[in-house]
């Protein structure tokens, strides 16, 4: 049932690093990101506040596939924007780290106001009673709390993102969904197996992820 991988002909653990690789770069980004938009949300500029909400409703709803495939089409085709990517594949990997940024920044972004949410007013009130400024009372006092709070929701967002990588093949990442395609159409005698392999891949890498960051979320919990 599985003598196709013994041929050679499909490099299964690359095309499931490219999907680790995929996974870590844009879910760095995504944190930076949405941590960034957070601070936009709870801004006490307006323009600011504006643009945090705008984005985050729009991007938010629109399909990942689109973003990913525009992208490609809208950046690297139309503009030219590589990114810095000399071939293909490395600019076709640095635009769907892009797309996935930007979309899953957002989700990162409601779960760590809800996080902000949890920290008790009179804290900042407090700290600016102090004389910090909104940057300080943010960084210093809010946000680190805000994270201690929200480890599981943003394990549910890397899992998401894990599986959400897929989405690359869209524009010819070579990553694991674009391998499973390669076989599906080559080895049509053994589909179960193919999506088995797959599953499995898959299971392998979010379950962990899943345990371990529940774990850290029970660690690090702010007890009130």
């Amino acid at each position: 049932m599985f003598d196709f991988l013994d041929s050679g002909q499909y490099d299964l653990l690359g095309a499931f690093w490219v999907t680790v690789q995929l996974t870590l770069y844009s879910a760095v980004g995504s944190l930076i990101w949405g941590t960034v938009l957070a601070g936009m949300r709870v801004s006490p500029v307006p323009l600011l506040r504006g643009f945090g909400t705008a984005y985050v409703n729009l991007v938010r709803n629109t399909p990942l596939t689109l973003l990913i495939i525009g992208c490609s089409l809208g950046l690297n085709q139309t503009m030219g924007v590589t990114l810095g990517g000399g071939t293909f594949k490395e600019t076709g990997f640095r635009l769907a780290v892009l797309g996935l940024i930007a979309y899953t920044g957002t989700f990162v972004c409601e779960a760590l106001r809800s996080g902000i949410n949890t920290v008790p007013v009179g804290q900042a009130e407090a700290a600016r009673a102090l004389g910090l400024s909104f940057t300080q009372v943010l960084t210093l006092i809010v946000l680190p709390q805000a994270w201690r709070a929200v480890v599981a929701p943003l394990a549910n967002v890397l899992i998401a993102l894990t599986k959400n990588t897929t989405v690359a093949a869209a524009i010819g990442v070579a990553e694991a969904a674009l391998l499973m395609k390669e076989m599906v159409e080559n080895e049509a005698d053994a589909l179960f197996a193919v999506f088995g392999i797959f599953a499995l891949g898959f299971c392998l890498l979010t379950l962990p992820t899943g345990l371990l960051l529940g774990w850290v979320a029970k660690r690090v919990a702010v007890k009130r």
